[in-house]
Parts: C-alpha cells; sequence; structure tokens
C-alpha cells in the first residue's frame, strides 16, 4: 500500500470498518449497514490507486489488482446491504488488516525497525549468495539502500514499507483473526504463514536487489523502456520493472495462493471467509471444505442457507 495522495482515503476506510465491527457487538442489522458504507470508501480507495500503480510505480500486476478491487468491494458493499450478514466475517478481517498495516506508515518507531531489520536480513542473503554491495543510508536516514557498481553504472534498489512484507502478513494475520476458532489452531494458522511469507519476502528483495544490480534482464531495452515508460538514460531500469513488476510480483501473487492451502487446512474455518470472498466475485456458491476435503468433524461451524434475493445468506459467527 503506497503512500500518497490514497491514505486519506485508507484511513477513512478503516475507520469504517472498525465502526462497523464496534456496531457487530451491539447490532448485527446496523453493522451490515455500517459495513456497507465502509465497503463502498474501500473502492474508492482502490479506484485512487489505479494511477498510481500504473503511472508512477509502473506495476501492471497492482493496477490490475486494485481495478479488480473496486468491483469487489462495491459487490461486497451490495451483498451486505441486500443481508449477506456472514461477510462481517471479512469485514472484521480487513479492519484486523488495516490497523497492522497503517500505523507503521506513519509511525517512525515502527517504520524505521521495520524497513531496517529486512534490509540487514536481505544483506545477509545477498552475501550468502556471493555478491558484495555497499548498504548505505537513503530515505528518511534509515540504513535501507543497496549500492551495486556494474559496468561503469551505480544501481541503487531501496527497501521501503512495501517491501517488508507486511501487507502480505497482514492480510494472514486480519483473517485469521477475524473467524471465530479456537486460540490453539489460530496460533498455528499464524505460525505457518507469517514466517513462510517473512522469508519468502526476504529471497524476493534480494532477487531484485541483485537483478538490478547485477543488470539481469537488459532485453529488449528499447521496446521496454516505451513500455513502462522509462526516461532516456535510465535503461538500466529495465532489469528492475522486469525483476520486480513482472517476475517477483507474480512469483508473489502465486506464493499467497499456495500459502494459502496448508493454511486453511490448520484452519478450516477460514473456508466460510473463501467461499465469502469467491461469492462477493462471482455471485455463484462455492464449497472450499468439500472441494478441499476437509472433514465436517465440529472444526468448521455449520452454515444454514436461507432464501434470499441475492442467493443464501450464510452466519458463520
Amino acid at each position: 500500500m503506497p503512500q500518497g495522495p490514497a491514505d486519506p482515503l485508507a484511513w477513512l476506510a478503516v475507520a469504517a470498518f472498525v465502526a462497523a465491527v464496534l456496531a457487530e457487538a451491539r447490532d448485527r442489522r446496523t453493522a451490515r449497514f455500517v459495513a456497507a458504507g465502509a465497503w463502498v470508501l474501500f473502492a474508492v480507495f482502490w479506484l485512487a490507486l489505479i494511477p498510481q500503480f500504473l503511472l508512477v510505480e509502473k506495476s501492471a500486476i497492482e493496477g490490475v489488482l486494485s481495478a479488480l478491487g473496486v468491483p469487489a468491494s462495491l459487490s461486497a458493499a451490495y451483498l451486505l446491504y441486500r443481508g449477506r450478514e456472514s461477510l462481517l466475517v471479512i469485514t472484521r478481517g480487513v479492519a484486523v488488516m488495516g490497523l497492522i498495516y497503517l500505523p507503521a506508515t506513519t509511525i517512525p518507531w515502527l517504520y524505521g525497525p521495520l524497513v531496517e531489520t529486512t534490509t540487514a536480513q536481505v544483506d545477509f542473503l545477498i552475501r550468502l549468495a556471493g555478491y558484495d554491495p555497499m548498504v548505505t543510508a537513503g530515505d528518511k536516514g534509515l540504513r535501507n539502500t543497496f549500492v551495486f557498481t556494474t559496468g561503469g553504472h551505480r544501481y541503487e534498489t531501496f527497501i521501503i514499507l512495501a517491501c517488508t512484507g507486511l501487507g502480505s502478513m497482514a492480510i494472514f494475520a486480519g483473517v485469521i483473526a477475524a473467524v471465530r476458532a479456537p486460540l490453539r489452531r489460530k496460533l498455528a494458522a499464524l505460525a505457518l504463514s507469517v514466517p513462510v511469507i517473512w522469508v519468502l519476502n526476504l529471497v524476493r528483495n534480494a532477487f531484485i536487489a541483485v537483478a538490478f544490480g547485477k543488470q539481469w534482464f537488459q532485453v529488449a531495452v528499447p521496446q521496454l523502456t516505451a513500455l513502462f515508460g522509462i526516461p532516456p538514460g535510465d535503461e538500466g531500469l529495465v532489469s528492475f520493472y522486469l525483476a520486480d513488476k513482472v517476475l517477483a510480483q507474480s512469483a508473489s501473487v502465486a506464493a499467497l495462493l499456495l500459502i494459502t492451502y496448508p493454511v486453511v487446512r490448520v484452519l478450516p474455518e477460514l473456508a466460510t471467509v473463501l467461499d465469502d470472498a469467491l461469492y462477493v466475485l462471482t455471485h455463484r456458491e462455492f464449497q472450499v471444505a468439500e472441494t478441499l476435503g476437509l472433514d465436517d468433524d465440529g472444526q468448521t461451524e455449520p452454515t444454514t442457507p436461507e432464501p434470499g434475493p441475492v442467493g443464501p445468506a450464510r452466519d458463520d459467527d
């Protein structure tokens, strides 16, 4: 989640999600309407991020995902308004995600140590692979910059908050916290997801820094400089954009999907969250637990379809 014009929208949306969680403790009907409003704000937030990702950061993957987030958020808002109370679980998850991630964007004593710790561990991996970059202070005086000199040119890669993996970890922490399940299994799901994300993220950062610093992907330079909007004189950025915006981001999406499977095996309650997420996207009912072969042994709560104008509503709480 980049810092920029969308920041106030992010805080406003998260505040609305938190308000929905608080309202749920008193009256679920009121909570549905508050949550619907929160999802509308979330749609506006994703809409504001599209030009940031596509035009500023040159990330087609994040731009497309942001664009998909707009109709998905509006769909969730509509379904909540029409009575699908089970979406309050995902609403709780988004509230937790925001409360984990957003403070780190503005509180220096959270942001700084997280960025510098990530930098130090990425530096360890790079040196383990046999490379010897210089690590210097960069943004906000933090020691977060890898410097390679290749072919007489200096190439710098910066570690920022988005490079720490906190966003992905917050997603899993949010949905795990949102479901109602024994604490032991929740902790097991966290132990299975968060450390794996952290390690894979370190590998991702090391790969990007070395690929850019050593100019591994200088292919089809004229075409790709035009595609990414790289100015004359900065053609070396082709390796960065291919390593980061194409290869690493594609691998990150695939990794998150792969991590989801064992996490759901440990915490089957998450299957109903996936059911609802898929319904938001397709307006079709899915049974993820059945697809994954999870036994109905009392670990997942039964759901009772109820007739309604937008499909059966379930309450997995």
